[in-house]
């Protein structure tokens, strides 16, 4: 099921009786053991997600996917949506691997720029922006693409409102829809959604949702992006290390809790590959 068809029905700050439609993004596990993610899925399915994202060479790190390994999350019958990024990826690479997961049936693809590592020339990439990369693939498949949006900008941004004029090309090139950066404060989406509303762009949102599992996961996505954190979340991280995970589980069941009163119809969990933490929350909030 193509991305304009699983979120058709998107409307925000609309109350309701509703269930959030979930997804979920994994990653190749570093160690290259991907029988222990398979588990990991096998206990995420009963949630019925509507997509599973797969990440694809992180900051220009070659841990990828392989063919097999897609086929493979293919027969668990996942709807999948593998990355795509100009930093990792050349032109001739991502026509080979278009036609590799056209192959698998699969219909969704996230096109991103990536974080580019101090070891990579931007110079010798083909693509420079996200946008570049929408256009190359819309000419050449017929994949739906997801594209990401930053709520309180990207980091290289200057600012929310420049930012948003880079959203806008992602979609005038042919993205249907947006899946949010991580964030903490649910105010920062709330204004987010109105302006890119406000902006003429009419894709679904899909709010990003990370559990946190340390105070240093949280200095690492910080150094990384554009994310503001509660104070009074850091100082309990601070406070209570050995209990990190579980209060980063409450604060997200709590963040969830408030985005689903406030009409926000689908969360996207980037699990971190952890099942555990990812379905306490969910069998808090569905």
């Amino acid at each position: 099921m193509e991305l304009s068809e699983i979120y058709q029905k998107e409307r925000y700050g609309v109350l309701g009786d509703f269930s959030p439609k979930i997804s979920f993004e994994i990653f190749p596990p570093k160690n290259g053991d991907i029988s222990s993610l398979f588990e990991e899925l096998r206990i995420l399915k009963r949630y019925n997600p509507v997509l599973v994202s797969l990440t694809y060479g992180a900051s220009g790190g070659l841990n990828r996917f392989s063919y097999e390994d897609l086929k493979s999350i293919r027969d668990l019958e996942f709807n999948l949506m593998p990355h795509f990024t100009c930093v990792s990826m050349l032109k001739d690479e991502i026509e080979k691997h278009i036609v590799a997961v056209e192959n698998l049936g699969i219909e969704n693809i996230l096109a991103l720029r990536g974080d580019i590592p101090d070891y990579i020339n931007p110079e010798e990439l083909d693509f420079f922006h996200a946008n570049e990369l929408v256009e190359f693939i819309q000419a050449k498949t017929t994949l739906s693409i997801g594209v990401a949006g930053y709520p309180e900008g990207h980091i290289e941004s200057k600012n929310l409102k420049d930012d948003i004029k880079y959203l806008k090309k992602k979609v005038e090139k042919g993205a249907s829809a947006i899946f949010t950066q991580l964030f903490f404060e649910n105010d920062k989406l709330y204004r987010y959604i109105e302006t890119v509303e406000n902006a003429g762009i009419n894709c679904p949102v899909i709010a990003g949702i990370m559990p946190v599992r340390s105070l240093k996961q949280i200095e690492k996505m910080t150094s990384m992006a554009r994310v503001s954190v509660p104070k009074k979340f850091i100082e309990k991280l601070e406070k209570f290390p050995n209990d990190s995970i579980q209060i980063g589980t409450e604060f997200a069941i709590e963040q969830c809790q408030n985005l689903i009163e406030n009409g926000v119809t689908s969360l996207h969990f980037f699990t971190l590959n952890h099942s555990d933490q990812t379905s306490e929350i969910l069998d808090n909030i569905l």
